[in-house]
């Protein structure tokens, strides 16, 4: 059984898997983001190999994650569900109220397992059609009831 360890990184470190999984007809420049080292980067390492990234970004208590990827020879194995499963209880820890990503049309339906629902806002980057979706985080702890 492979061994899955998911672990914050430094940024540099998400550019490889970002390129070759995204954009691997564009210089490995494009896919680094101008706020990278403002943001929380997260690693996913199958068999101690890097295997997959996602980034987080925040203002206040509304969250954004980038940059999802997970190496080609890996996709469908699960393991884009298990980093995303990893950022969802990472962003109710720091008591998130919403997290919204730019979503490739064509993935939109990976982040409906997870919740998430299209907005109105659609857009065109890049040669990929975009939509915005988003999850509204509740972070309400359990009610105890009294015995009376």
């Amino acid at each position: 059984m492979a061994l899955v360890q998911i672990e914050q990184i430094f940024p540099s470190l998400t550019w490889r898997i970002r390129h070759e999984v995204m954009y691997p007809d564009l210089p490995l420049d494009s896919v680094k983001l101008a706020e990278d080292f403002e943001g929380t980067h997260f690693g996913l390492y199958l068999d101690h190999k890097l295997t997959g990234v996602v980034s987080l970004f925040h203002t206040g208590d509304v969250y954004q994650f980038r940059k999802l990827a997970i190496s080609n020879q890996v996709q469908k194995s699960g393991l884009g569900s298990m980093l995303m499963e990893y950022l969802l209880d990472y962003c109710k820890i720091q008591k998130a109220s919403k997290l919204w990503c730019n979503a490739r049309v064509n993935a939109k339906e990976f982040y409906y397992k997870f919740g998430f629902h299209e907005t109105e806002k659609t857009f065109f980057k890049d040669g990929f059609d975009f939509v915005v979706m988003e999850l509204i985080i509740t972070n309400e702890e359990p009610t105890a009831h009294e015995n009376v």
